[in-house]
């Protein structure tokens, strides 16, 4: 009797124990939440967090500019951000390392109205172009607009924050650089705008990793990062195998979500998911690195490990 006591005693405390040794993790989006951020509200949603020890926490900023300078002031461990940005912010003397991958290949493009006056990107001399992420946004757009014999100086910047595609169809700018080609199109397609993409692996600029999870560089040893990153690679894998699924539990609590858009959005992001979200490649940094430097983005390219790092 004492034994099954015991026993009892035990499947009783356990669910308990398990609680206890969940570690709350905090990641600050780079953007409100969409099917860009699937892994992670997947790897919530499903328990792959739970699962690995977590309680993760997502929030939402309320300028896009803000999530990367907070981890590096220490006020949050973990921020979803983009490679770009990351080298530029790095050689200004922000502590960001690179810790993983979210979205493996390139959405940001510069997006016009296929019946407006933009036709090639020298069109746009004299012209107004919206932004919603300083530092980073501004860096790819004057080298697309390089090989086309402008600068900077030739256009009009203005941040518009989170009103992309609706300041182009107001008419309020003439482009806007930072616009997904998985969101922004759809959108404009949606109401009834076809819009034109320019993409900047095509302008000239290396390919690169578009959203990335970025730490403070004094603070990647947290013992916390490696199961985040686990968590997050059995999301994507549930994402590919069971993408039905994965939607119902997408918007289980994103109702507001359940529209048109996202599931054209999420149908377009899923092959641009990170398999290997650990997983480092070096030499794409590299190329990036010494792209930012011949661009005079920056002043000298790094090594590789100041900028990113695989945890073993």
């Amino acid at each position: 009797m004492k034994l099954k006591s015991l026993a009892i005693l035990m499947m009783v405390l356990l669910p308990i124990n398990s609680a206890l040794a969940e570690e709350k993790l905090t990641v600050l989006l780079d953007w409100f939440v969409n099917p860009d951020h699937a892994p992670l509200i997947i790897a919530k949603e499903n328990g792959f967090f739970k699962k690995h020890g977590l309680d993760v926490e997502l929030i939402a900023p309320a300028d896009p500019n803000d999530p990367p300078k907070l981890v590096a002031a220490g006020k949050a461990p973990l921020a979803i951000s983009y490679q770009p940005q990351l080298q530029v912010q790095v050689a200004e003397g922000l502590p960001l390392k690179r810790i993983g991958t979210l979205v493996a290949t390139p959405l940001n493009s510069l997006v016009v109205l296929e019946n407006g006056p933009i036709k090639e990107i020298k069109d746009l001399k004299g012209k107004k172009v919206g932004f919603s992420v300083g530092g980073f946004e501004d860096a790819l757009l004057q080298a697309m607009l390089a090989k086309h014999g402008l600068t900077l100086d030739d256009i009009e910047m203005i941040n518009v924050n989170f009103s992309l595609s609706p300041s182009l169809l107001s008419g309020n700018v003439d482009a806007v650089i930072g616009a997904f080609r998985n969101f922004e199109l759809n959108q404009m397609d949606i109401e009834g705008y076809k819009g034109r993409a320019f993409y900047p692996e095509e302008e000239g600029v290396p390919s690169y990793d578009e959203l990335i999870v970025v730490a403070n560089s004094n603070n990647v040893d947290d013992p916390r990062f490696r199961p985040f990153l686990a968590a997050l690679e059995e999301a994507v894998q549930f994402i590919v195998n069971h993408p039905d699924d994965a939607w119902k539990l997408f918007i289980k609590n994103h109702k507001d979500l359940d529209d048109e858009l996202n599931k054209r959005a999420w149908r377009d992001t899923i092959p641009r998911f990170a398999l290997r979200p650990a997983a480092l490649d070096s030499n794409r940094y590299a190329r990036f690195a010494a792209f930012l430097e011949d661009a005079k983005l920056i002043d000298k390219a790094k090594e590789v490990s100041d900028y990113a790092l695989e945890i073993k």
